[in-house]
């Protein structure tokens, strides 16, 4: 089982890779993503909360299955074991006065 923290997944060894950039949108690292798996993050959800990769703009929109694949890579198990994160719309912030200008014009 993917979670099963019983079991030993061997060190952290770095990569020529592990610079490049996961999720954009808070600049998580594929070698911080494979680090947080071997200091014991072994679901979608503690990766999520620890490093925030999927919490951006994009709401894991472009990173989801990259974040993945890269924890299932270092588990040694199948991607479909992993149960992935809540996935929510991206959203953007908005002033309050628009919503309701938006309201008054009929527009909503």
């Amino acid at each position: 089982m993917a979670n099963d923290r019983s079991r030993d997944i061997g060190p952290f060894t770095e990569q020529p890779d592990d610079d490049m950039i996961i999720c954009r949108c808070e600049e998580v690292t594929k070698g911080e993503i494979r680090r947080a798996v071997h200091e014991g993050m072994y679901t979608i959800p503690e990766i999520r909360r620890y490093l925030r990769c999927g919490m951006g703009l994009c709401q894991g929109q472009t990173c989801a299955k990259l974040v993945k694949g890269i924890v299932a890579r270092e588990l040694k198990v199948s991607p479909a074991e992993l149960t992935p994160a809540t996935s929510r719309a991206p959203m953007r912030p908005m002033e309050m006065h628009i919503l309701a200008k938006e309201e008054e014009d009929g527009t909503i």
